[in-house]
C-alpha cells in the first residue's frame, strides 16, 4: 500500500511539473509582443529602464513622454536610450497602427477573460491583505481591493502552474514589498486582473502580468518582472520593467504568428456603404473571433466563428464614415485588413 501511495504521489508530481496545475492560462494574443501597452499614454521620469517593446494606441506618439524618442527611418517605430526594444505608437507608419489596434483588442479580450473566470478556488482570501502569505496555483477572487504590505508575498508552484487573481478594486503594493517566486514559478504564468488602480510602491519588487482596466503606476526604483497592460495609462518613475521569459526584445520587430492554413480576403466592396462582405476560412480544428475597430481602436463588432469557410456580411448600423480595421484571430493566426466606410 505504501509503495502504491508513493507511486501515485510521484505520478501526480510529475504530471504537475509537465502540465502544471491551476486554471487555464490567459491568452494575451499579440499583446504579448509588448512589455508595456497602454491606450492613452505612457510616461516616465527619472532613469527608467524598460527591457521589451512599448506600445500605445489609439493615442499618438506625443503621449509617450520622457523617453527622448528617436523615430526610425522606416517611420514604423522609435527607439530610446531607456528602452531595450522598440517603441510603437498609433500614428506611426503603416502597418504599425493596425498591429497596435490588434494588440489593444487582444489586451481587452485577455482582461475580460481573466475577469470573467467562474468558480474561483479562493474567494476573499485574507480579506485582500496578502502580506506575508504564500499563494499556491489557482483562481482567486476579491470583491474589494488587494494590498501587499512591506512584508511581501510568496508565490509557490511549479514552472507550468498558473495563477489568476481577480481584483474588483485597487491593487496596492507597499514601498519595499517583494513578491518572491519559489518552486520554479514563472512570472509569465501569474495574471493580476485589476479593475481599479495598480500601484507599485517605491523599491517594490513585483512579479507577474498586470491587466488593468485603469492606470498602472510604478514609483521610484520599483521593479517588475512581467508586463504592464493598461486600458488607460502607465506611469513610470525611475522604474525597471523586464519582460518575462528571458527574451530581451533587442531589435525584435512586432509580428503576427506564421500562417498555417487559415485565411482572410479583403472585404468587397471597399469602399462600401451600407454593407460589405468579408470572406475568411478557419482551418479545421480551430475557432476564430472576428472583430472590427474604428480609428480610435474602439470595438464596434465582435463575433465568434467555428472552423470552415465563411462569407460574413457587415451592415453599417449608423456608424460614421471613416477607416475601420477588421481582424480575424484564430487559435494560431491573426489577419488584419482595412475597410473604408463612406456616406
Amino acid at each position: 500500500m505504501k509503495k502504491f501511495a508513493f507511486l501515485t504521489a510521484t505520478i501526480l508530481l510529475m504530471a504537475s511539473l509537465i502540465y502544471g496545475v491551476g486554471p487555464p492560462t490567459v491568452n494575451l494574443g499579440v499583446a504579448s509582443n509588448y512589455v508595456v501597452l497602454a491606450s492613452t499614454g505612457v510616461s516616465t521620469t527619472g532613469t527608467t529602464s524598460v527591457i521589451g517593446n512599448i506600445g500605445i494606441s489609439p493615442a499618438a506618439g506625443t503621449y509617450l513622454t520622457g523617453f527622448g524618442l528617436i523615430i526610425d527611418e522606416s517611420g514604423t517605430f522609435a527607439t530610446s536610450s531607456l528602452v531595450t526594444g522598440r517603441v510603437y505608437a498609433a500614428d506611426y507608419t503603416v502597418p504599425t497602427p493596425a498591429i497596435l489596434s490588434a494588440a489593444i483588442g487582444d489586451m481587452t479580450i485577455a482582461y475580460n477573460d481573466a475577469a470573467g473566470r467562474l468558480n474561483p478556488d479562493y474567494t476573499e482570501l485574507y480579506a485582500g491583505d496578502l502580506t506575508g502569505q504564500t499563494l499556491i496555483p489557482g483562481l482567486y477572487k476579491w470583491s474589494s481591493g488587494v494590498s501587499i504590505g512591506a512584508g511581501g508575498l510568496t508565490v509557490s508552484g511549479g514552472p507550468n502552474d498558473i495563477w489568476v487573481f481577480q481584483i474588483a478594486q485597487n491593487l496596492t503594493v507597499a514601498d519595499g514589498a517583494i513578491v518572491t517566486l519559489v518552486g520554479g514559478a514563472q512570472p509569465q504564468n501569474i495574471f493580476w486582473q485589476v479593475a481599479g488602480l495598480a500601484t507599485l510602491g517605491t523599491t517594490a519588487q513585483f512579479k507577474g502580468i498586470i491587466l488593468s482596466q485603469t492606470l498602472i503606476s510604478m514609483n521610484t526604483s520599483a521593479t517588475i518582472n512581467g508586463r504592464l497592460l493598461a486600458q488607460t495609462a502607465v506611469t513610470l518613475e525611475g522604474s525597471s520593467v523586464v519582460q518575462p521569459g528571458g527574451s530581451t526584445g533587442v531589435d525584435e520587430d512586432v509580428v503576427y504568428p506564421v500562417n498555417i492554413g487559415s485565411s482572410m480576403e479583403s472585404n468587397y466592396p471597399n469602399p462600401f456603404n451600407p454593407s460589405t462582405s468579408i470572406k475568411f476560412d478557419i482551418v479545421k480544428g480551430e475557432r476564430g473571433i472576428l472583430m472590427i475597430y474604428n480609428e480610435k481602436g474602439q470595438t464596434v463588432l465582435q463575433q465568434r466563428f467555428e472552423s470552415g469557410e465563411h462569407n460574413f456580411e457587415w451592415v453599417n448600423d449608423g456608424l460614421p464614415s471613416g477607416i475601420y480595421i477588421v481582424r480575424l484571430r484564430t487559435n494560431s493566426e491573426i489577419f488584419t485588413k482595412k475597410m473604408s466606410l463612406i456616406k
